[in-house]
Parts: structure tokens; C-alpha cells; sequence
């Protein structure tokens, strides 16, 4: 069956992140006749939407923020694909990510193939372990190489 998926426990601050956005659902993106979240990543490449997000700090990390959950992960949310900004810009939208806990997944090797597989593996994870539970505030993307992407899953704590 595989060794068991590592995760780190992460106790994360609030961040801005700015970037073009789209409301989906999982159902959808499964259906490649309704899926948007290829498209969005077309756009963002094709219109170097990236480069021209104002007020970033000198990191360029790109990150795809989940939020604005419907219900849990067969509702609709919002994904933006963007950078760290500082202050928001009237022309892209924009998401804070919610402080706390968050479990962080690691991705390695081709994408968008890793990443696609690591988010069943977190699936999975999380209905193995009904312990934890997931917040469906914000789940984030931080991609951290060509074939390296962290997957941070809100928590709420139980205590």
C-alpha cells in the first residue's frame, strides 16, 4: 500500500495573496467539459497576470488559495491563483489566509500529475483520521519548485 503520507503540523499568520480567481466545485473539475481550474492557470500563464500584481514583497512564491467554502470538499469554493501582496490592488482579486493550524502535504514530481495525486492522498487522509478536522476556511498551495508544490489543509483544534 505505500508508506504512509508525511505531513508537518504548522501553526500559520495571516497573508495576503492577489490573483485571478474562479468558483468551482470538485464535481466540476472531474468533468473536463466543466472544469475551470485548467483554464485559470492557462490565464494566469498566458497573461503573466503573475508579473503584473502590484505591491508584492521581493518574494515571488506563487500560491492557489482555496476559500469561501460552500460546505466541505463537495461544495463550491473559490480558487485564486496569485502572489504575496502587501496591500490590495483594485485590479485582481485578492483572499486572506485564515491564521491557525494547518497540516502541510508535500507534492514532488511532474505537475500538475503530483499534485492532482497528492490531493486524493489528502482526501483519504483525512477520512482515515476522523480525529482531525478540517476548517474549510483556507487551504493553500505554495509552490516551491518546478515539481515541488506544500499543500496546507486548515485544522480546526479539538480541544
Amino acid at each position: 500500500m505505500g508508506a504512509p503520507m508525511q505531513t508537518e503540523l504548522k501553526r500559520m499568520q495571516t497573508f495576503r495573496v492577489a490573483g485571478l480567481a474562479v468558483r468551482t466545485k470538485n464535481s466540476d473539475e472531474f468533468d473536463p467539459t466543466k472544469a475551470q481550474i485548467p483554464n485559470l492557470w492557462n490565464a494566469v500563464f498566458t497573461t503573466k497576470a503573475l508579473e503584473k500584481i502590484p505591491n508584492q514583497p521581493v518574494s515571488k512564491a506563487v500560491y492557489a488559495v482555496y476559500s469561501h467554502y460552500e460546505s466541505d470538499a463537495s461544495g463550491e469554493y473559490d480558487l485564486t491563483v496569485g502572489a504575496l501582496i502587501d496591500e490590495p490592488s483594485s485590479e485582481f482579486r485578492y483572499v486572506d489566509i485564515c491564521p491557525g493550524d494547518y497540516l502541510v502535504f508535500q507534492a514532488r514530481g511532474e505537475l500538475p500529475a503530483a499534485l492532482i495525486q497528492t490531493w486524493g492522498k489528502i482526501w483519504a487522509y483525512f477520512v482515515q483520521r476522523p480525529e482531525l478536522v478540517r476548517s474549510f476556511q483556507t487551504d493553500f498551495e505554495h509552490y516551491v519548485g518546478a515539481q515541488a508544490v506544500d499543500v496546507y489543509i486548515g485544522i480546526t483544534s479539538n480541544t
